[in-house]
């Protein structure tokens, strides 16, 4: 009889595990794992993690994705202060933005390709499943956007 149970519930897991993931997964919220397209090339460049500390949302790189025949870069060689040499995987590159109603603004974003610091703002899209970031100097115009996709676990797999 117990094996019989035990058998019922093992066929029901695939049912509920996929239902059990996607409710973790706040739509409403930046937070999460994010595949960070390239607003140049259209691919993915890496997936950042974007977590809420206290008040404010910040994001650190988790991986990245070099293109076909680039060398891999593993250090922030052009940021300055105590990110400078840093390894980019795990380096903090988003952090002070917070809820503004329908965006989160008032933050810093770090571009490690060359170092520079910008103002941020973040806008979810597509109901959560999208995420649009504004790197900019001074207003907004001057900047440039990218819409980075929600991942998914696969794409977190080496």
């Amino acid at each position: 009889m117990k094996s019989s149970v035990f058998k019922f519930f093992l066929c029901l897991m695939p049912v509920f595990l996929p239902t059990l993931s996607v409710a973790q997964t706040d739509l409403t919220s930046p937070a999460g794992l994010w595949t960070q397209i390239d607003d140049e090339t259209n691919k993915p460049r890496s997936l950042i993690r974007i977590e809420k500390k206290g008040e404010e949302y910040i994001g650190h790189i988790e991986k990245i994705f070099p293109l076909p025949n680039e060398e891999p870069r593993e250090f922030c060689s052009k940021c300055k202060g105590e990110k400078k040499d840093k390894p980019l995987v795990g380096l903090q590159i988003l952090w002070g933005l917070k809820d503004s109603g329908s965006k989160y603004e008032g933050g810093k974003i770090l571009d490690p390709k060359n170092g520079t610091e910008y103002r941020c703002k973040m806008e979810l899209l597509d109901g959560g499943q999208k995420l649009r970031v504004r790197g900019f100097v001074g207003i907004s115009l001057l900047g440039r956007s990218q819409t980075w996709s929600r991942a998914t676990t696969e794409e977190n797999t080496p």
